[in-house]
């Protein structure tokens, strides 16, 4: 019996993987990825790649396993130089689809392995954090096989769609991907839902759409707008639907009206680490089903297909609001009014308004009606009269002109119906962002921003940084209203059942300033500005989808201590193994990346 559980065992999970190292097997490049594969030199924590059969791999996804090149290789001495292509590549670097497109792309990238030359004058081009080879999945039965060799041959995973990813989520250090931006099996339109699988506990009967693929929210827009309908999507059009944003909970203007992006969600096919496809709902496996309402993707398995809900539009009143200091000489008066829109929120959400904003001491980008200091934003209401919307918004208006320092523009606007509203001014494609920058982002709920307005205004200093710090912070009046209600069989942070408005901070740097200096903005963001947030809203969190990757308290800041737990017995019951891994996702801190020297990555190993 002893000799047949090893046979077993040695089947399950290769010998000569396991007894090397805890480590799951990575090639580990040395060189720049430019030169040939034959002069790409192994290691002895790489050795168990030899003994990979990618080709078999390749012949079961029907040729679809690509070995990946950074977009910007043709930029680069060696094989993959083309003048023509680097042209082509620097003008589409900053367009999150391109980025996207690729294999490797990335809208957010941490780390700048292989730039632009032209940007930064560096002489090599290496994949660094991004996986060696990529499945281009159309298939699910391709999926299935990638998880499979995965699994067996003990490779780090990575799961990716757009790339639209914050905490290195799409990023794997010597890695298989696998890539599911071109599967794509339709968007289909239910005029009234019933479930694929019988389930009295689901009671929804209007509207829904099944996407069943990559498709990102702007091709499930065409489908809603057309059909005059409003689903709880991404502001920026560009991000897939079944990925981390709906995941991971997902915020939008309609939030307040319908809930989070993540209640929406009626049912979703799945592919589990076993390889094997269920459907989860609230009959049919609900404890995954409340895992992926919220608790984070790329942990409890692949996502192949999602059903949600569809609403009636409605017409839209709207505003944008700017505040700018006469001068950047004394910016006391324009703090002091931030901080009486803070105090205001509540008020303005329960009347109905959502939308984003940001404000800043110092924003280079001139985005306060051309000057680096100031503050806006954009809110709307759903279904409210012109003359209501501007009487909910005149006791603060009132409040803000008192400033004689400031400068105040207010515009309205009218919209017939969302889909007017939101491709005039919500719907705005993105630009990709920067390895050279760090970001943390909280919730406030009432108390915080209306019990004490004097500790609120200290608050905001702290946040606001000096100017020199160029930091910028982001408003986003997402929460109330719907959002306050738990729909049940939710895996969302229960702080977003308080949350009126979620806070992001940010700063940036230059990559000649070196590491000291980048690891003092880190420093700053995560153990001033972001602490100073975190100790005023002690009972709150930070949103999944748009956290600080250095964050230490990370498992009850961003899923709620309990409910990590919860999720975690959710993880391990699905994932025993920890196929799908991703920094700061449920079950994480069984792992740890052995870190290359100088460098912010490395293999995957076990705790």
């Amino acid at each position: 019996m002893k000799f047949l559980l090893a046979l077993i065992a040695i089947w399950v999970r290769p010998l000569a993987v396991s007894a090397q190292s805890s480590c799951r097997c990575v090639r580990v490049p040395t060189v720049p990825v430019c030169k040939s594969p034959a002069d790409q030199e192994q290691t002895p924590a790489s050795t168990c790649w030899s003994e990979l059969d990618w080709a078999a791999l390749n012949a079961t996804v029907s040729g679809k396993l690509i070995r990946n090149t950074p977009p910007a290789a043709s930029c680069y001495p060696g094989p993959e130089y083309n003048k023509d292509d680097c042209a082509r590549v620097g003008l589409q670097w900053s367009n999150t689809t391109f980025q996207s497109e690729q294999p490797v792309g990335y809208c957010y990238p941490i780390d700048n392995n292989c730039p632009i030359t032209n940007v930064t004058g560096r002489a090599k081009c290496v994949l660094g954090p991004s996986p060696v080879y990529s499945i281009n999945a159309t298939e699910p039965e391709e999926l299935v096989a990638g998880i499979a060799f995965a699994r067996e041959n003990d490779v780090r995973l990575v799961i990716r769609n757009t790339g639209h990813d914050l905490l290195g989520k799409s990023a794997g250090y010597g890695s298989l991907q696998i890539w599911v931006r071109y599967l794509r099996k339709g968007i289909e339109y239910q005029g009234s839902f019933k479930p694929s699988r019988s389930c009295p506990l689901s009671d929804w009967t209007g509207s829904a759409f099944t996407v069943a693929g990559g498709y990102v929210w702007d091709e499930l827009y065409q489908e809603a707008f057309a059909r005059n309908l409003i689903v709880v999507g991404g502001g920026d059009p560009t991000v897939s639907v079944i990925g981390g944003y709906i995941q991971g909970g997902g915020h939008s203007p309609a939030t307040h009206d319908f809930g989070l992006a993540s209640d929406q969600v009626l049912e979703a096919t799945v592919i589990l680490a076993d390889g094997s496809i269920v459907v989860a709902s609230p009959c049919t496996n609900p404890d995954l089903f409340t895992a992926l309402r919220g608790g984070g993707g790329g942990t409890y398995g692949v996502v192949i297909s999602i059903t949600i809900k569809a609403f009636p539009s409605k017409p839209v009143v709207a505003h944008s609001l700017v505040i700018v200091p006469e001068s950047t000489a004394d910016l006391e008066p324009m703090l002091d009014a931030i901080a009486d829109m803070y105090a205001s929120y509540p008020a303005l959400s329960d009347a109905g308004f959502s939308g984003y904003g940001s404000w800043s001491l110092n924003d280079p980008m001139t985005t306060y009606g051309n000057s680096t200091a100031g503050y806006q934003h954009a809110f709307a209401a759903l279904d409210k009269s012109l003359p209501d919307a501007k009487a909910d918004l005149q006791p603060l208006f009132d409040r803000l002109m008192a400033y004689d320092s400031l400068n105040i523009s207010l515009r309205w606007f009218q919209f017939p119906t969302y889909a007017a509203y939101y491709r005039a001014m919500s719907g705005v494609h993105q630009e990709t962002g920067v390895a050279e920058s760090a970001l943390a982002s909280r919730m406030f709920d009432k108390g915080a921003l209306t019990s004490n307005h004097g500790q609120l205004r200290g608050m905001i200093e702290t946040v606001a940084g000096s100017p020199i710090e160029a930091t910028t912070n982001q408003v986003l009046l997402v929460g109330g209203g719907k959002v306050l209600n738990d729909p049940g069989y939710s895996g969302a942070n229960p702080a977003w059942r308080k949350t009126y408005l979620v806070h992001i901070v940010a700063r940036g740097w230059l990559e000649e300033l070196g590491p000291e200096f980048a690891a003092a903005v880190k420093t700053d963001i995560t153990y001033n500005k972001y602490n100073a947030m975190r100790t005023w809203t002690p009972s709150m969190g930070g949103y999944l989808n748009e956290a600080d990757r250095n964050n230490p308290w990370w498992r009850e800041d961003l899923y709620g201590a309990d409910n990590y737990e919860r999720l975690l017995r959710i993880k391990n019951k699905y994932d025993p193994d920890g196929i799908f891994y991703c920094p700061q996702c449920v079950g994480s801190s069984n792992w740890y990346q052995q870190m290359l020297p100088e460098e912010e990555y490395g293999p995957l190993c076990a705790r």
